[in-house]
């Protein structure tokens, strides 16, 4: 079935104290990150468990249900890439928008861990939410993927204009404008009455292009056909996709199993899962890298926060909620 990925940070780990939540997740599937392929290899993708993901997301960051919702599909989405990565690979989606929750930023690493943050954490509603509709919050925007590669020294980058009223829309647009391949993602988190999450998921499918030409078949080849079958393939394919029920809602349910979620819905094209393993919500932050930022302050800098204070320093970092409070003693 593939290699489980164990993952170690150093991120100051929130704790979800809903004792009633910590049940319902306790009864449920493990998180886990499930890649497949089909169609004799034309076809791949990923399914996500990410119940867990998302709830840690939210107690990092204390966020509300609308806030929780955009940052949990971005951050949902965003572990979808990193099965496309090759080797030692990071990945930053940025989407910087015209409405009040201003946008965000997400990245995805090869080793397993996502983190991420909004630009604003307290977006303002003025009435009761009558759908799941991101435009009035998010709105048109500008959507830049970037990779890292090791050895790079800068990030390649592209970025195209999104609606923001998707966010799984919007990530497949990029793949379909940006990198010209037919992909497509969903992303679900559901919620109980009480505001929790109860479930959450996301998957995504890519049509790979044929590759090797067709010389060896010579004038046997009709062209046409091949166009016809694929475009028969990618209608098949993306409708047995879209006739998934919402992801969230089957993760909230117990006894819900995500490799029956890929056999049922893409049997006719032969599934093999071909790998899973951990993706977590997840940074690589410590004291140590803050203590080297404080340390590089200019020296009248660093007499002044000795002599006023504060002591200790509280440092939030930003992308995980980490909340560090180092003493003055130790700069």
């Amino acid at each position: 079935m593939g290699v489980f990925f164990v993952i170690f940070y150093f991120m100051i780990k929130a704790e979800i104290k809903d004792k009633e939540l910590l049940t319902h997740i306790d009864s449920l599937e493990e998180d886990k990150l499930r890649i497949f392929t089909m169609a004799n290899g034309r076809v791949r993708g990923a399914l996500f468990h990410g119940t867990r993901f998302v709830n840690q997301l939210r107690a990092q960051n204390n966020l509300g249900i609308l806030e929780t919702y955009i940052l949990g599909q971005a951050s949902l989405c965003a572990a979808l890439t990193i099965p496309m990565m090759k080797d030692m690979e990071h990945n930053s989606i940025k989407l910087e928008c015209n409405g009040p929750a201003e946008g965000f930023n997400v990245e995805a690493d090869s080793s397993g861990y996502v983190r991420g943050y909004l630009f604003n954490e307290h977006i303002p509603v003025t009435q009761a939410l009558e759908n799941w509709n991101l435009k009035p919050f998010l709105g048109p925007g500008n959507f830049t993927f970037s990779r890292i590669h090791k050895d790079d020294k800068y990030p390649q980058s592209s970025s195209v204009d999104v609606e923001g009223e998707n966010i799984a829309k919007d990530f497949a647009y990029y793949f379909a404008q940006s990198e010209q391949i037919n992909t497509a993602f969903n992303s679900s988190i559901q919620f109980d009455k009480q505001g929790r999450v109860t479930g959450a998921g996301a998957m995504y499918i890519q049509i790979m292009p044929k590759t090797g030409g067709t010389a060896r078949l010579g004038s046997q080849v009709d062209s046409h056909q091949h166009e016809d079958d694929d475009e028969e393939l990618l209608r098949k394919v993306e409708n047995a996709f879209r006739a998934c029920p919402s992801i969230g809602l089957l993760y909230s349910e117990k006894q819900v199993d995500s490799e029956d979620i890929i056999l049922g819905l893409f049997r006719e094209f032969n599934p093999v899962i071909t790998l899973k393993r951990d993706v977590t919500f997840d940074c690589p932050c410590n004291e140590d890298y803050y203590l080297k930022y404080l340390r590089t302050l200019p020296a009248d800098q660093i007499a002044d926060i000795k002599k006023n204070g504060p002591d200790p320093l509280e440092i939030i970092c930003r992308n995980c909620g980490s909340v560090y409070h180092i003493p003055v003693s130790k700069i």
